[in-house]
């Protein structure tokens, strides 16, 4: 298990980092979102020795990372580093070698990974002459080429077209169900929601929420549409908290959070009361809505890049 826990980081006056705390467990998809400067960035570098932390630890199957352990871990930073005038299949080859594989390893591994992404017919053109999803596809090879115990992803979805993405989307997948935990992130919160075990939402250098989506799913929530109802019928409803109202045409909406034991039958007999039902169903808000709620308070501030360096 990759366990990060307690990370601080400040910049001159800026604090990226605040106790960041969660883990990413073997045989898992770890989502990790949050907007431009909220931290992300800044942990994986301290996760991959980049850069070092101002407080906390991190560690692997229980002992702190060392240089050993970051040998086997493949990483994928957002900014390409990938040199241009290489060819893609001599970079990858260099880039196996460096991670201690022997030669006749390395190309075998080589033409294993360009054929699963796709690019195996320009693993003899250097990187300058592929599209940018090409080039993020052999960037996706360099993580794995080593075949890492674990994977630390930095948008590795980013400018890719839907092909690609199902493409990654399916590598990443296999790397998880064959043990390897995987920790990506992504602004593609859609994308997210469907592949990941787990998410963990980051704002202002803070973990604001970790777990499944189900888990960030706080309590029953249920949408109703009633034709012509009076004004504020759901107040006086037992158990019922209106989170949200709107209006269309014939009738109004309401979604309201219920409380734990409040008979959902009788909120629907309130609802008939009120005047003709044409909807009652349980709402479960997606990854969009949750990430908005958990940020909605935090105000996200960028490091200057004079001393930052870089944006988290």
């Amino acid at each position: 298990m990759l366990a990060i826990e307690g990370l601080t980081k400040r910049f001159g006056t800026v604090t990226a980092l605040d106790g960041v705390s969660f883990d990413v467990r073997p045989g898992e998809l770890f989502g990790f979102v949050g907007g431009n400067g909220a931290g992300k960035t800044t942990t994986m570098r301290i996760v991959l020795g980049v850069l070092a932390s101002d407080g906390g630890t991190v560690s692997w199957q229980g002992a702190p990372i060392d240089a050993d352990v970051r040998r086997r871990i493949g990483y994928m930073p957002e900014e390409r580093g990938l040199y241009p005038k290489m060819r893609v299949a001599e970079q990858l080859g260099y880039l196996a070698r460096l991670h201690g594989m022997s030669a006749g390893d390395a190309r075998t591994a080589v033409e294993r990974w360009t054929e699963r992404v796709g690019i195996s017919a320009r693993a003899g053109d250097a990187v300058e002459k592929l599209s940018l999803g090409n080039q993020q596809r052999v960037q996706l090879c360099a993580a794995l080429v080593h075949d890492p115990d674990v994977l630390v992803l930095d948008e590795p979805f980013s400018g890719l077209d839907p092909t690609a993405v199902e493409t990654m989307s399916g590598v990443l997948a296999e790397k998880a169900a064959s043990g390897t935990p995987v920790i990506f992130s992504s602004h593609q919160l859609e994308l997210v929601e469907r592949l990941c075990d787990r998410v963990g939402i980051i704002s202002a250098g803070r973990m604001v929420a970790v777990g499944t989506v189900d888990e960030l799913r706080a309590g029953e929530t249920a949408r109703i549409d009633v034709v012509g109802p009076p004004a504020g019928w759901p107040d006086g409803v037992a158990g019922v908290t209106v989170l949200e109202a709107g209006h269309r045409p014939g009738g109004d909406w309401v979604r309201v959070a219920l409380d734990d034991g409040t008979d959902d039958q009788a909120v629907l007999r309130a609802a008939a009361a009120a005047g003709p039902v044409r909807e009652f169903t349980p709402y479960r808000p997606p990854l969009t809505e949750l990430y908005r709620d958990a940020v909605a308070d935090r105000v996200v501030v960028e490091p200057q890049p004079e001393t930052a360096g870089a944006r988290s």
